[in-house]
């Protein structure tokens, strides 16, 4: 089992940034997927960025590309979100989720994910 908690969610003006920390307990997380998602107000939960278990790999939406950068240390338990040049459109409850998985692949899906946590709200002010 693993149990994830987010911070480091807040208000910034459009183009500031933010590092958002995702914190995982459970002796098994240095073997999961973790990703990113977020959901904006009326919207559906959409996939942002995930990492591989041993960060080898990851992948970003395209509307985050060239702004977002996803990244973990195992040694601390830890997953950041690095988000740069943040827009309005970016407000939304950031929630990071993850899969027990050593192949290798990536995961964009809901409901590829097991665990979640409760989520950070982010606000980009114009």
């Amino acid at each position: 089992q693993v149990q994830l908690a987010e911070s480091g969610g807040g208000l910034v003006q459009a183009g500031g940034s933010l590092r958002l920390s995702c914190a995982a307990s459970g002796r098994t997380f240095s073997s999961h997927v973790i990703g990113w998602f977020r959901q904006a107000p009326g919207k559906q939960r959409e996939f942002v960025a995930a990492v591989t278990w041993n960060g080898g790999a990851t992948i970003a939406a395209n509307s985050v590309k060239g702004r977002f950068t996803i990244s973990r240390d195992n040694a601390q338990n830890m997953v950041y979100l690095q988000m740069n040049n943040l827009k309005p459109v970016d407000t939304a409850v950031y929630y990071c989720a993850s899969k027990y998985s050593r192949s290798g692949a990536l995961y964009s899906e809901e409901h590829d994910y097991d665990y979640w946590g409760r989520g950070t709200q982010v606000t980009v002010s114009s």
